[in-house]
């Protein structure tokens, strides 16, 4: 059974830099078949796609994230990372990652609450 666990550090004040760990158990972050994304929702809206990174570890980024945001991976712990930097209020949210195997985003976190505030 695959499962993605997230962790990060709750609360952040604003300008620092935000890091999150997403921990893969039952399946390989290599597996070509599949690609690691992070997702996060802000409260009152829709789910937000922030970038993704590949079996092969090339990363992309959304348009509006990119400048701020670093997805990364170590292979020997199965693990896929988050680093935001520059933070603000309006980047309090849940953030989820999740796996996508073709177009569908088959296994999720269960998400880790993010708040910015001094």
């Amino acid at each position: 059974q695959v499962q993605l666990q997230e962790s990060g550090p709750g609360l952040v004040k604003p300008a620092q830099t935000l890091s999150l760990t997403c921990t893969v158990s039952g399946g390989s972050i290599t597996d070509s078949v599949y690609a690691w994304n992070w997702i996060r929702q802000s409260p009152g809206k829709g789910l937000e796609w922030m970038g993704v990174i590949n079996y092969d570890g090339s990363a992309y980024y959304a348009p509006s994230l990119k400048s701020r945001t670093s997805i990364s991976r170590d292979n020997a712990k199965n693990t896929v990372y988050l680093q935001m930097n520059s933070l603000r209020p309006e980047d309090t949210a849940v953030y989820y990652c999740a796996r996508r195997r073709s177009y569908e985003y088959d296994y999720w976190g269960q998400g880790t609450q993010v708040t910015v505030s001094s």
